[in-house]
């Protein structure tokens, strides 16, 4: 239950339809939400807005309920649905020549995120709207594993700085993408940070295997990979890049693998990477707002990290999905940093920060010539100082 923002019956539909299990309940609600809908065109454009409008399309035609949506709407939810599948076919068949590639070179390649997620739980339908291909390798083959591909005809997109390709494979989620036949590839070798957490070897070694395009790939193992896409989407929200698509995966894993994910291991595993209250925080939602029902020691779990306010921001987030800028930029900076390994690794990837490549400066701030971006630096000193300050 929200208490105070309102939820908009063309916001509940949205969110009843991102699911791929309905109850006879739930059905009937979706009826009457349709029946009740004034602005069609805001149903559309937050579907559109939240990177879940091949979903929705799909939810609509299993429940027979695409005669009651106005043509113009059913004509754009089809058109995004045909756009994904041909979008997610191109990604499968570039990910076929990656693993082709890779498997020559025993390089395992566990699949991640949209991939993973289209092929384990959404039925390869074009249900999972994406736009590039996210594979882990190991941090100790993750570099030959880039100059691999790079051989192959990738082309990477450039490091922010000298500093940073100092240590490449000690910052950030991935290694700059590899770009190839407008397919884009993103090389991830640490999901979790941290110090001391082993749950990236976790997952990538108990991994299962399936086949793409006659090549061997893998998948993470539901409760890990579940954990990780928490992570995920908790970065996303930091960046102001999260869509109601992300939560939605979170569902639909629990709905197909409710009892493999949902045990104690969860708790233990989200205490290792330290991510329990922003377990707890995404769990609520899911509990609160599309039904989900847990078993009472994670609903003690969710109660004790409670935060009187998130549901409520939640609600504006699906409201609204581009304008929640993080509340704490600075915590979050610093919390980058500490997953660094390393006193000099964090010092040169401050030093990058302050000091990004010219080609950097030029796309970042929009300037034509070369001699303007010396006027930012000292804005990016300041910047890193108020940063740290805070």
């Amino acid at each position: 239950m929200s208490n105070g923002i309102k939820i908009m019956d063309e916001e509940s539909l949205v969110l009843g339809l991102c699911r791929l299990e309905f109850s006879e309940g739930l059905i009937k609600k979706i009826r009457s939400l349709i029946a009740g809908i004034i602005d069609w065109n805001y149903f559309r454009n937050l579907a559109n807005a939240h990177g879940v409008s091949a979903l929705v399309c799909h939810n609509l035609e299993k429940l027979k309920l695409l005669e009651s949506i106005p043509d113009e709407v059913v004509g754009f939810l089809r058109g995004a649905l045909m756009l994904s599948l041909s979008r997610n076919t191109y990604n499968t068949e570039a990910m076929g020549e990656v693993l082709r590639i890779l498997n020559n070179e025993n390089i395992r390649t566990v699949l991640l995120k949209g991939l993973a997620l289209e092929n384990s739980v959404y039925g390869n339908e074009g249900l999972r709207q994406m736009s590039d291909v996210d594979i882990l390798i190991k941090r100790e083959e993750c570099i030959r594993a880039r100059n691999t591909l790079i051989r192959n005809g990738f082309t990477s997109l450039p490091v922010k700085s000298v500093f940073h390709e100092l240590i490449i494979a000690d910052t950030g989620k991935h290694l700059p993408s590899l770009i190839k036949n407008d397919t884009s590839v993103e090389i991830h070798h640490e999901l979790f940070g941290g110090k001391k957490n082993i749950l990236t070897s976790m997952l990538y070694d108990n991994s299962y295997e399936i086949e793409i395009k006659g090549e061997k790939a893998y998948i993470p193992q539901p409760q890990m990979f579940f954990l990780y896409l928490i992570k995920h989407l908790y970065l996303h929200e930091m960046s102001n890049e999260s869509q109601l698509r992300l939560y939605t995966d979170l569902v639909v894993l629990i709905e197909k693998y409710r009892d493999e994910i949902l045990n104690y291991d969860l708790l233990t595993y989200a205490s290792q990477a330290g991510i329990s209250e922003i377990l707890a925080w995404r769990l609520e939602p899911i509990r609160d707002l599309w039904g989900i029902s847990f078993p009472t020691w994670i609903n003690d779990f969710i109660n004790r990290w409670h935060n009187p306010e998130s549901i409520n921001k939640f609600i504006f987030f699906l409201k609204s999905p581009k304008d929640n800028p993080p509340l704490d930029e600075a915590g979050f900076y610093r919390h980058v940093v500490s997953d660094i390994p390393g006193i000099h690794r964090k010092f040169l990837f401050i030093l990058g920060d302050i000091f990004p490549s010219i080609s950097f400066m030029k796309n970042r701030y929009k300037c034509s010539g070369s001699w303007k971006v010396l006027f930012y630096y000292p804005h990016r000193i300041g910047k890193l100082l108020w940063l740290f300050r805070r």
